[in-house]
């Protein structure tokens, strides 16, 4: 017997689909509690003022930050937000309002995304911060207060539950450590020159919304 090429049954190619390779940009908007761990040294001109320290209140604000990934394990992220802060005098400063000023703190961190947990995405990370001070208002017996800009160091873990490709919740917490120079005078005792060191060193612990693109 013999057969024809036409009469043989054909395969029929079954179609590949190819995930669409995801985007590398990913956004978050979080509420950010600012939460400062704040002590400081004094001198008036240029006697240290023994026993004095200061406070810094806390802040919850809203806050946006921008990661992108350069492979599926390594992103960086940019930090963008600003706070207003209290500061007040504490031991022999007991209870003297001291000032308020407003923390404009950019934070960089290069981070390590774990990728083997499902939909469950935590990270570490390490960077830099450089903080703005601005808008500071004197208090109290004090004028003229002035905080000086600062790079300082800062340390991140979190971590994304994502719903699907695109949306998720975030759970994020930083530490980063502050310890910028300040000045002041005192116009009740001649204008006094009241100088010093301000350690800040606030947590920053954040929830939010997630989306990649």
């Amino acid at each position: 017997m013999s057969a024809v090429a036409a009469d043989l049954p054909t395969a029929k190619a079954t179609p590949t689909f190819v995930a669409a390779a995801q985007s590398p940009w990913m956004i978050r908007v979080r509420a950010l509690g600012v939460l400062p761990d704040a002590s400081a040294q004094f001198n008036v001109n240029g006697v240290p003022l023994n026993g004095a320290s200061a406070t810094i209140t806390d802040t919850l604000v809203p806050e946006l930050d921008i990661t992108y990934f350069f492979t599926p394990n390594i992103a960086v992220e940019l930090v963008l937000g600003t706070t207003p802060h209290g500061v007040r005098g504490t031991g022999a400063l007991a209870n003297q309002p001291i000032g308020r000023v407003w923390l404009l703190p950019p934070t960089l961190t290069l981070q390590y995304h774990f990728t083997n947990f499902g939909p469950f995405k935590p990270y570490v990370g390490a960077g830099v911060n450089y903080t703005v001070f601005y808008g500071e208002k004197s208090r109290g017996i004090f004028a003229n207060v002035d905080v000086k800009n600062q790079f300082g160091f800062a340390l991140q873990a979190g971590f994304d539950y994502m719903f699907d490709q695109h949306w998720g919740v975030n759970f994020d917490v930083k530490k980063l450590w502050l310890e910028p120079n300040v000045k002041a005078t005192i116009p009740s005792a001649g204008n006094a020159l009241v100088t010093g060191k301000v350690k800040i060193d606030p947590w920053l612990v954040g929830v939010g919304v997630t989306y990649r693109f």
